[in-house]
């Protein structure tokens, strides 16, 4: 649970420089954050990997704050002659701190140093000496003698930019800088939002819908004079700390289900349950990255390529699903401190109040099964929830939507398939089959059916995709349908983003009502957009949703309680 009633004020966390007496911060960071309607909390420089995990479970917010030049060596470059005084105690401390808030989508803001650790930390690169690197053109003065209650020259700040928005629209704004280091190169994670006339970097933003934001200038140094021009920039961060704060708050308080993740097929190719509980770059689902998104749970499935349906072939298909279903248990099992089986919707509960992280299992194509009815009962009985009776390809249960209408919709031998999970209490999933297979799927079966990962055909014309009439028959027959985050399936004109999935769902509620709809990410298959990248990321469409004036009960259905109301329905046999 998270703790704090709704309306407290965020906690922004302020990295705190090093002097002669140790931990040292200028009052004017803390007193502006304290303006804002945040509550400022001083981070002091250490190297205590743990500590600083610890310390970002409390924090809404991070203010990095000014202070020396970072040592190039951590950077994997050589110190060049005219670099300056460096911190050694906040370096390295600072890189990780960035490194694990931006994985946990923590809003941060970066001041002076600031911008700099955040570009060395997240991918981009840092100038050690504007006058000795910086050949562009001729430098405005960057680095003088002014008071620092004073602006020293103007930036023009990127059109479109977050930070177009937060000074509602000014082209231009004036600035305090006093460095001899910038932003080289952004890297892929940031982009560049504002520059002084001379060219050099001085704000930059992040590309994927983060709540990250540098500034080279120092604007707090303003403030304590009683000049609130730069106040917009702390409102920002305490707004997003605060929205980030109600997001977790949520979460702690709701069962957050993503219905599709495809992160066994990575079992067979070097995912190892070490891997898994640790963090690995080869998958978007893991152990850390659920923590990191406050994602309780999540359905793996065993997916089959469409094959040949000789018999052979079909052996193989139901050889291969059970090894894939015999390693996610086993994953399971080697992390059960922390992660466990789940069956049943009181299974997923129960796991969420012992703060275990839950797996359940589904098949992604009837392939599995072949032309056997008994083996229903099999995967039943090894915990499957769910099987998607197709994928791209017609089998011997019904057409794809990516098939040749083999059967003119569901085959009889699919018909019988439906009324045996009906009677097993295995939902039947319709994601991937076609128009006349869903509509016939929905005819046959006495239970709802789910479609695990499908989006709006109004939205983007894709055969995958639903439209609204099959939308509003999925509703009237008490079903659900899971958004998903293929690009391909949000949008077909240019990159999918966050945008673009809140967007889906959004049309949904509006054609099924809040109550038939929800998220199956397709994860580690094709699932995965800018703002929502990986588990670790969920949390973002949450915030995304409370934006859109979405309740929490609301936001509950959505996450995971729909689908497992239907499930629960199912199961009850």
């Amino acid at each position: 649970m998270i703790p704090g009633s709704k309306n407290r004020p965020p906690v922004i966390g302020i990295t705190g420089n090093y002097g002669d007496k140790g931990c040292e911060l200028a009052q004017g960071y803390y007193q502006s954050v304290l303006k804002a309607g945040g509550v400022p909390v001083v981070l002091p420089p250490h190297d205590d990997a743990g500590a600083l995990s610890a310390t970002l479970d409390g924090l809404d917010g991070l203010l990095l704050s000014g202070g020396g030049d970072i040592n190039p060596l951590l950077l994997g470059e050589q110190p060049l002659p005219r670099l300056g005084h460096i911190c050694p105690q906040r370096d390295a401390m600072e890189l990780r701190l960035v490194r694990e808030a931006y994985e946990r989508q923590v809003p941060v803001l970066g001041i002076c140093r600031g911008i700099q650790v955040l570009a060395a930390a997240l991918g981009g690169s840092v100038y050690q000496d504007l006058g000795s690197q910086y050949h562009d053109k001729p430098l405005v003065k960057h680095c003088q003698d002014l008071d620092r209650a004073y602006a020293s020259h103007a930036v023009h700040i990127e059109e479109g930019s977050v930070l177009g928005d937060i000074f509602k629209g000014q082209v231009t704004i004036n600035v305090n800088s006093f460095h001899h280091q910038a932003v080289r190169l952004p890297g892929s994670r940031l982009r560049v939002s504002a520059r002084s006339s001379d060219g050099v970097a001085e704000a930059v933003e992040s590309t994927e819908y983060k709540s990250i934001l540098g500034v080279q200038w120092h604007p707090e140094c303003f403030i304590l004079t009683g000049d609130e021009s730069m106040m917009p920039l702390f409102r920002w961060l305490t707004s997003e700390a605060s929205s980030f704060a109600e997001a977790k708050r949520v979460h702690g308080r709701t069962l957050t289900l993503d219905s599709h993740c495809d992160t066994p097929m990575f079992l067979d190719k070097g995912l190892t349950p070490g891997m898994f509980a640790n963090g690995s770059d080869m998958v978007l689902v893991d152990l850390p990255k659920m923590k990191a998104g406050m994602l309780d749970a999540t359905i793996m499935v065993a997916y089959l390529e469409q094959g040949p349906r000789d018999e052979e072939s079909l052996l193989a298909a139901t050889a291969k699903a059970d090894r894939l279903i015999t390693s996610i248990g086993e994953l399971a099992a080697a992390n059960s401190a922390e992660v466990s089986l789940a069956c049943t919707p009181a299974d997923l509960h129960r796991l969420k109040q012992e703060g275990r992280k839950a797996v359940m299992v589904g098949i992604e194509n009837g392939y599995a099964i072949g032309r056997d009815l008994q083996l229903l009962e099999h995967f039943r009985n090894r915990g499957v929830v769910y099987m998607t009776l197709c994928h791209n390809g017609d089998n011997d249960i019904c057409d794809s939507a990516r098939g040749y209408g083999e059967h003119g919709g569901v085959s009889r031998f699919g018909a019988q398939v439906i009324a045996e999970m009906n009677r097993l209490g295995m939902m039947a999933d319709l994601s991937h089959a076609s128009e006349q297979s869903f509509y016939d799927a929905l005819d046959i079966s006495t239970q709802p059916i789910v479609c695990s990962h499908s989006s709006c055909r109004a939205l983007c014309d894709h055969p995958r995709n639903l439209t609204d009439e099959q939308m509003r028959a999925l509703a009237r027959k008490g079903g659900v349908a899971q958004v998903t985050l293929y690009h391909g399936f949000l949008r077909q004109d240019a990159e999918a983003t966050i945008l673009d999935a809140v967007e889906h769902l959004n049309h949904a509620v509006r054609v099924m009502g809040v109550e038939h709809v929800g998220i199956g990410t397709d994860f580690d298959g094709d699932g995965g957009i800018r703002g929502i990248g990986s588990a670790a990321e969920v949390i973002n469409f949450t915030r995304r949703l409370l934006a859109a004036r979405y309740s929490e009960q609301e936001i509950g259905l959505i996450w995971g309680g729909n689908f497992l109301r239907v499930m629960e329905k199912v199961q009850d046999v």
